[in-house]
């Protein structure tokens, strides 16, 4: 049992634009060396550019997209007897969403368009429709655990 105290979990405000802790939280893990307001604009710019491309509001484009990102299940290494194993464990909620904003950002970065705002955009219509590299990084995780279901015993 860990002697240290438990870390307080902090509320995060609601962005101002679209009312949303989602998005906040989610421009907070996009933000480089403390620069908000850049990572703001990053972000509205690129759901102005959702909106233009699907003609719904971009904010319910980013939490679909969101939602279909949240992995289920991943893998563990776990240490039995000199052996590791890679063993399926269930993703707490607040790890889900934080992955899949992780994935959606990596992810972006990595296109090929002109600005991080159309990236962000194009990675973000893709994972809405479930297709992108975010998603087939979602699927491999849940692949990994699926193959990895025999050691299930081993979790603790």
């Amino acid at each position: 049992m860990s002697r240290r105290k438990k870390s307080v979990k902090r509320t995060i405000l609601p962005d101002s634009r679209y009312d949303s802790q989602t998005v906040a939280k989610f421009i907070n893990v996009m933000m480089y060396q403390g620069k908000k307001s850049t990572a703001e604009r990053i972000f509205n710019d690129a759901m102005d550019s959702v909106e233009a491309k699907t003609a719904q509001p971009g904010v319910t484009v980013f939490k679909q997209a969101i939602a279909n990102l949240k992995p289920m299940v991943e893998v563990k290494s776990r240490r039995v007897g000199g052996a590791t194993y890679q063993v399926p464990v269930e993703v707490r909620p607040e790890r889900r969403t934080a992955l899949a904003m992780r994935w959606l950002i990596l992810y972006s970065r990595g296109r090929n368009e002109k600005s991080m705002a159309d990236k962000l955009a194009a990675e973000v219509i893709a994972a809405s429709k479930g297709e992108g590299n975010a998603v087939k990084k979602k699927e491999d995780t849940h692949r990994m655990a699926e193959a990895n279901k025999a050691f299930a015993h081993y979790r603790w």
